[in-house]
């Protein structure tokens, strides 16, 4: 089942009276889903359902991300829309077209695949790995032509990857490496690239680039692009629309602010132990209450020292009744970090000294 949250009971049913038989449909709807249910088939007579019901959609010059817990469901849903794994009931558009009335040739022509799986690619290039991504246009032969070429170098520089095309694919980082087989799958030049986990092996820095670029390209190519990812910090600030499958088979659609303030978002990834803080759009990890500190400062070393309190359980609020265990004066000119307690009070140079001043005092 889906579970739209960008529309409102009479917007669902005045939309009923569009087209594609009656499924809820913008102008730019690269793929989209009607009645969809994905799993497997046991046998004959048998079958397990992960879900069903699915009807969402992908515009073109937009980057959805899929999120969901391990074992909801994600990497069927991303196979099954590839076409890569049948669907056990229901029908996937591809750019108007039912996906199981093309033909390789054009399913190639409009969707590009970016896996997480490691390929062997044995000594080819950069650019000529790239270049496979043209093998829908170049036939029997693969020989480029001006044309082909033009569009591999376009691919390469619109990722950020000129510089990499003579090296050997084999001697590329993650990053690079990553960054060459989007490449590959912009030369296709098709209406919907869809991605496996693209930051899996990439350090933060980039996968904050990643996600930047990918959103980029959605919007400067018109391209639609669908990503599964666990990276939900990343997912919330970069996405356009969130796909959030949930292990109950629901399926929650729409902006990431409209699932966190729906509660879908929480509900999703609840925990005993973390939980997901609506306000700051993070999780948390849920520690034993160490008691109300007040601190008193203002800038960066203000809201870094209220994150390493709360991460040792404390509560910082100025304004709460009660008496705080602690006071905290951050000295703006050093900084130096005061703490005052029954009556004594000790300095430190680093918020870490900090830390370590109040578990002995707590002790």
């Amino acid at each position: 089942m889906i579970l739209d949250h960008e529309v409102t009971k009479p917007q669902r049913k005045e939309r009923k009276e569009s087209l594609y038989g009656g499924l809820p449909v913008r102008a730019a709807a690269v793929l989209r889903t009607q009645n969809l249910a994905i799993g497997y088939r046991l046998s004959r007579r048998q079958e397990r359902v992960v879900a069903a019901g699915l009807d969402v959609q992908v515009e073109a010059g937009e980057m959805v991300c899929l999120l969901g817990p391990n074992g909801a469901g994600k990497s069927t849903l991303m196979r099954t829309l590839a076409g890569l794994q049948p669907a056990l009931a229901g029908d996937i558009w591809l750019a108007g077209t039912l996906l199981g009335k093309l033909s390789a040739s054009e399913l190639a022509r409009r969707l590009s695949v970016v896996l997480t799986d490691r390929v062997d690619v044995g000594n080819l290039s950069a650019f000529g790995l790239v270049s496979l991504g043209r093998h829908p246009y170049t036939g029997w032969s693969g020989g480029l032509n001006e044309t082909d070429r033009a569009a591999v170098v376009a691919a390469l520089d619109a990722v950020g990857a000129t510089a990499l095309s003579q090296r050997p694919v084999l001697e590329l980082s993650d990053g690079e490496r990553q960054k060459v087989l989007i490449a590959r799958a912009l030369a296709q030049e098709p209406r919907l690239i869809l991605l496996d986990e693209p930051t899996a092996f990439l350090d933060l820095p980039r996968r904050v680039e990643m996600m930047g670029m990918l959103r980029t390209l959605a919007r400067e190519t018109g391209k639609a692009i669908l990503l599964s990812t666990h990276d939900l910090d990343l997912a919330l600030r970069s996405a356009d629309r969130l796909w959030l499958l949930g292990g109950d088979g629901l399926l929650h659609a729409g902006a990431p602010e409209d699932l966190v303030l729906s509660g879908a978002f929480e509900r999703a990834f609840a925990s005993q132990r973390v939980n997901f803080d609506a306000f700051s759009g993070s999780f948390r990890i849920e520690r034993p209450a160490a008691g109300i500190v007040h601190l008193r400062g203002e800038g960066l070393s203000r809201r870094w020292t209220e994150r390493a309190l709360e991460r040792e359980g404390y509560c910082v609020d100025n304004e709460r009744a009660g008496i705080p265990v602690a006071e905290i004066v951050i000295d703006p000119d050093a900084p130096i970090w005061w703490l005052r307690r029954d009556g004594e009070e000790e300095s430190f140079a680093t918020i870490g000294a900090l830390l370590r001043g109040l578990r002995r005092r707590g002790e």
